[in-house]
C-alpha cells in the first residue's frame, strides 16, 4: 500500500517533470530551439501566448524580444501539449523563475492565448500593457496572430481560385480556338 502511494504521489511529477536546456534559435516570438542533452535540438511552441507572426507589425520586435529574454540561455521547460504541426507547446522558465509567456504579454508582445489558457491573470497582464499602450498596442487597429493567419489563408484560397478560373478560360479559349480554324 505504502508504494502505491509513493508511486500515486510521483506520478505528477513524472508527467510534468521540468527539463533543462540551452536555447539556440529563436524562430519568432513565440517559438523558440533548445538544445538538450546529448545535442539533440528541440523546437518548442510557447504555451499560453500568441506573438505577431514575423510578417506582421511587431512580429520582429517579439522575436527581438523573446531572443534578449532568452537566446543562448540555460532555461527550464514543462511540456504540455503537442500542436498541430507536432511541436511541443511547454511553459518556459528562465532567470530564476521568470515565466516567459508572462514577460511577452507584460511587455506588450504576445497576445494571451486564452483558446488554450486558463490562467486568467496573463489577461489582466494583456490589459495592463494594453492600458499603458505598450509593445503592439501602441498600435490601435493591432490584429491578432490568430485572426491574420486566417485572412493569410483565406488571401491565399482566393487566388488559388482565381489562378484555377484563369486556367480554366484559357483552356475552353484553346479548345474553342482549335475548332474554328479551317483549313483551305
Amino acid at each position: 500500500m505504502r508504494i502505491f502511494l509513493s508511486a500515486l504521489l510521483c506520478f505528477p511529477l513524472l508527467f510534468f517533470s521540468q527539463t533543462t536546456a540551452k536555447v539556440v534559435g529563436i524562430s519568432d516570438g513565440d517559438t523558440i530551439t533548445v538544445l538538450l542533452d546529448g545535442n539533440v535540438q528541440k523546437k518548442l511552441r510557447l504555451a499560453e501566448v500568441d506573438c505577431p507572426e514575423n510578417r506582421q507589425p511587431f512580429g520582429k520586435n517579439a522575436k527581438k524580444f523573446t531572443s534578449d529574454q532568452v537566446f543562448a540561455k540555460q532555461i527550464r521547460f514543462i511540456e504540455t501539449n503537442k500542436d498541430r504541426y507536432g511541436r511541443s507547446v511547454a511553459k518556459i522558465y528562465y532567470d530564476n523563475g521568470k515565466y516567459l509567456s508572462a514577460e511577452i504579454i507584460k511587455a506588450g508582445y504576445g497576445w494571451w492565448y486564452y483558446s488554450y489558457s486558463k490562467n486568467a491573470d496573463l489577461g489582466k497582464m494583456q490589459e495592463t500593457a494594453k492600458n499603458k499602450k505598450l509593445g503592439l498596442w501602441q498600435d490601435k487597429k493591432a490584429v491578432s496572430p490568430w485572426d491574420f493567419r486566417k485572412e493569410q489563408r483565406e488571401n491565399a484560397k482566393k487566388k488559388r481560385l482565381q489562378k484555377q478560373l484563369l486556367e480554366h478560360q484559357a483552356q475552353k479559349e484553346k479548345e474553342q480556338g482549335f475548332g474554328n480554324n479551317k483549313t483551305v
